[in-house]
């Protein structure tokens, strides 16, 4: 993971920007909390926190294991906020810290999900809040989707690489399966939609070339001419400009 997800300055225009619309509804979902002690693990360039800081919190708390990532939210984000070099699998925290343990766009991408959500509970106080949100790539990713089925089209091998396909199984009810096997009550889920509007088909391509996430990756380790046949397959496929799609997060919550 630390290998595609290392440099937030590529990242925020890829997805950041995106990212931080999703984190304000996920917190509105979760409901007020003035004072608590909050946990963002697999916190990245730092959107859910700063979200998380316009609540009104104690403290939080960013872990994650790219150390690009946490000198980007370090630099970016105040407030009482503080960022560590940390694994999902072993928070550097004592059992029972914190009020609200919260993951953004992180539990697909884990290893061992499992393994990470029960560590995520023992982080978090009895009656607390544990919970999380990751894309939709089985239909709700539309600036994700646009890419691969233009990349396929080009290089038929892409498919292999395709988010939908490696993700594409990641609903509510798997969400919400994760969260009870780690001992969770009263667990619930919700969906997320956000606008995605590019401005023009620069705005749209530039951020692939950043070499963050799965596609960008792809991208990067292709020649030269066949990344200009995606490129030309996907301008001939979306609209000058701009150019308006949707992204979707599935969330889950639950109490410890």
């Amino acid at each position: 993971m630390a290998g595609v997800w290392a440099r937030g300055e590529a990242y925020e225009p890829y997805i950041g920007r995106w990212s931080r619309l999703v984190a304000d509804r996920f917190l509105a979902w979760l409901g007020p909390a003035p004072g608590a002690r909050w946990l963002d693990v697999g916190c990245g360039t730092g959107a859910l926190t700063a979200a998380v800081l316009a609540t009104g919190p104690a403290v939080v708390l960013g872990v994650d294991p790219a150390s690009g990532f946490v000198a980007y939210a370090r630099e970016r984000v105040g407030g009482p906020a503080h960022f560590a070099v940390a694994d999902a699998g072993a928070l550097p925290v004592r059992d029972g810290a914190l009020d609200r343990v919260v993951s953004g766009l992180v539990l697909n991408f884990l290893p061992d999900a499992p393994a990470a959500v029960a560590e995520m509970a023992r982080a978090c106080r009895p009656g607390g809040t544990v919970a999380g949100y990751v894309w939709d790539y089985g239909g709700g990713m539309q600036l994700v989707e646009r890419f691969w089925a233009a990349a396929t089209v080009v290089d038929p091998a892409a498919a292999d690489r395709d988010e939908f396909r490696r993700f594409g199984h990641w609903r509510p009810e798997e969400l919400a399966a994760l969260l009870a096997g780690a001992g969770l009550t009263a667990v619930r889920t919700t969906e997320i939609t956000v606008p995605t509007v590019f401005r023009d088909f620069a705005d749209y391509w530039t951020p692939f070339l950043g070499g963050q996430g799965p596609a960008p990756a792809y991208l990067a380790r292709l020649p030269a001419d066949t990344r200009d046949q995606v490129r030309d397959a996907l301008r001939a496929a979306l609209p000058a400009g701009p150019i308006r799609l949707t992204a979707r997060a599935y969330a889950v919550r639950g109490t410890a």
